[in-house]
């Protein structure tokens, strides 16, 4: 994994915060041999559409607040139509 520890515990606990469940790492920053690459999150979470979006905004700014801008994708599954992105994460993810 390509994250430091602090980046690690930035993310985890912004994700707490704001949906109260970990976030999933997955896509190039999982692949030690990788270089570069945006941070790609997911995240398990029954909200509706308006607070998935709200959280997902106020938790992106905590990470470019605490760790600086950088690319952040976050994918929050609010438990709507199966989509392959979510299996994928499900799948190649890890647990911060």
């Amino acid at each position: 994994m390509r994250l430091t520890p602090t980046e690690q515990q930035v993310i985890r606990e912004a994700s707490l915060r704001h949906f109260g469940v970990r976030p999933r790492l997955f896509g190039s920053r999982v692949d030690d041999s990788k270089l570069g690459g945006d941070i790609d999150l997911y995240i398990e979470a029954p909200v509706s559409p308006k607070q998935g979006v709200d959280a997902r905004l106020r938790m992106v700014a905590d990470n470019w607040r605490l760790l600086g801008e950088r690319k952040i994708d976050v994918v929050v599954n609010a438990g709507g139509d199966p989509l392959a992105i979510y299996e994928v994460a499900r799948r190649e993810g890890v647990l911060l």
